[in-house]
């Protein structure tokens, strides 16, 4: 069974003015194994932060429904879903969603301090991760102080501290530069290495390349995917380049 299942999902808005509807997804289907590595890319508009937040529970669809290791979202009542969220899924975002006022250990221990843990269990989970992202001289610091690169690799702390089902991310790279990014594609490469299943949202090909697949989402669907398979990163980004293309000129890709 995947770990991941999404069936004929659909998302309908309602304008506040007017009262038109908009199908913001109209038939989505796909899964994600465990251990997948999933990127998922598409023009403005084509659904993407719309799917992702049906994904992580943030919204819910119109119709249809997500499973998550046989549990289905839709049946989780309001009063559970934080602590479902804590406890299934870690989160990487574009503007990082640190909180200034605390140093980057409270805001990695955050999720670990919501589900009750002790201290020294807290810091017991962080060594390890904090010596892989190479942040440990810098966890008494604030995000204030610190580069765009360590903000990330901090929140990516976060997100993985509490060995997550999936880790979530949106547009992970969007705000960093060229270096900082190349260190955030190398660690999702190496935590996924270990067994971490990650779905990502990105307009940027160079992020997708790094991925073991890539799906497409033309018009709120899965219009067409590549796989990577023993293909080199750099040529997943010829064949994403190309699709990209294709999809934009409203042609037919190659598979």
């Amino acid at each position: 069974m995947s770990l991941l299942e999404v069936h004929h999902l659909r998302k309908i808005y309602t304008t506040r003015f007017g009262g038109n509807q908009v199908e913001a997804l109209h038939n989505v289907n796909f899964s994600v194994e465990e251990g997948e590595y999933v990127a998922i890319m598409g023009e403005s508009g084509s659904g993407k932060t719309t799917l992702l937040n049906i994904l992580a529970a943030l919204d819910q669809p119109t119709s249809g429904d997500v499973t998550l290791n046989g549990r289905k979202l839709g049946d989780i009542s309001e009063r559970d879903l934080s602590a479902f969220r804590r406890d299934n899924l870690g989160f990487v975002f574009q503007d990082f969603n640190l909180l200034d006022t605390f140093s980057l250990q409270d805001n990695i221990f955050l999720p670990l301090v919501l589900a009750g843990d002790s201290y020294p269990k807290m810091e017991e989970k962080l060594k390890p991760i904090a010596e892989k992202l190479r942040i440990i001289d810098i966890l008494n610091k604030f995000p204030y102080e610190v580069s765009g690169g360590q903000k990330q690799r901090a929140a990516a702390a976060r997100a993985l501290i509490t060995v997550p089902q999936i880790v979530l991310a949106d547009e992970p790279t969007g705000a960093l530069d060229s270096k900082a990014s190349d260190t955030l594609l190398r660690l999702f490469s190496e935590v996924n290495g270990a067994g971490q299943t990650i779905l990502m949202v990105t307009h940027s090909i160079k992020a997708a390349s790094h991925a073991k697949r890539v799906l497409f989402l033309r018009d709120g669907e899965v219009y067409h995917q590549l796989y990577r398979g023993t293909q080199t990163t750099e040529a997943l980004f010829g064949k994403i380049s190309d699709t990209l293309t294709v999809l934009a000129q409203g042609g037919e890709p190659h598979a």
